[in-house]
C-alpha cells in the first residue's frame, strides 16, 4: 500500500483567520448631498431641510451609509449630523466619507469586539485576497488586536505565508 498522504495544515494548531467571514450584509450606500445644494456648492438651510423632510428615509433599511458631498462645496456640520438622525432609525451604520472609510468603520467595529482569548498562543493566518470590498486597513487592525496574544502572525494562504510577527 502506498504512504497514506497526511494534510499537516489540517492537523496542526494553525488558525486561518479570513475576514471575508465577518463580512455583514447589507447595502451600501454613498448618499451624496451635492443634488440638494444650490448650484450644486450652496447650502441654503431652509432648502435643505425641506429636502431631508421630504425624503423617504425607510428605503435605506438595513443599509449602511456613507455620507459625502463630490463637490467643492463647505458644508456645515450640523447638515451631516441631520441627515444622520434621520437615517438613524433605519440604517446598521452612517458615516462621513467614502465607501472605504465606511467598511473602515464597519470592520472597527467587528474587530474591537472580536474576542481573542480562543487566539491565544495560536500560530495564525490572516487569510489575504478577498473577494468582497474588505479594507486594507481591517488587515492592520486584526493583526495589532491578535499580536498581544498570538504566537505567530502570517499573511496569505497555508502554503504560501508571509511571516509578520512570531512571539519571543
Amino acid at each position: 500500500m502506498a504512504d497514506e498522504i497526511i494534510n499537516r495544515v489540517a492537523n496542526s494548531k494553525l488558525v486561518t483567520l479570513d475576514l471575508e467571514d465577518f463580512y455583514p450584509e447589507g447595502k451600501r450606500v454613498l448618499f451624496d448631498i451635492k443634488d440638494w445644494l444650490f448650484e450644486g456648492f450652496v447650502l441654503r438651510e431652509k432648502d435643505f431641510r425641506e429636502h431631508v423632510k421630504s425624503n423617504d428615509w425607510s428605503q435605506y433599511k438595513d443599509s449602511y451609509v456613507a455620507l459625502t458631498c463630490s463637490t467643492d462645496a463647505i458644508i456645515p456640520g450640523w447638515a451631516y449630523m441631520l441627515l444622520s438622525i434621520q437615517l438613524e432609525p433605519f440604517v446598521k451604520k452612517v458615516v462621513i466619507g467614502d465607501l472605504e472609510i465606511l467598511e473602515t468603520s464597519v470592520y472597527q467595529d467587528i474587530i474591537s469586539s472580536l474576542p481573542i482569548e480562543e487566539y491565544e498562543g495560536k500560530p495564525i493566518i490572516i487569510k489575504g485576497c478577498a473577494n468582497k470590498p474588505v479594507p486594507q486597513n481591517a488587515y492592520i487592525m486584526l493583526a495589532n488586536k491578535l499580536k498581544p496574544v498570538a504566537k505567530s502572525i502570517m499573511y496569505g494562504e497555508a502554503c504560501s505565508s508571509v511571516p509578520l510577527f512570531k512571539n519571543k
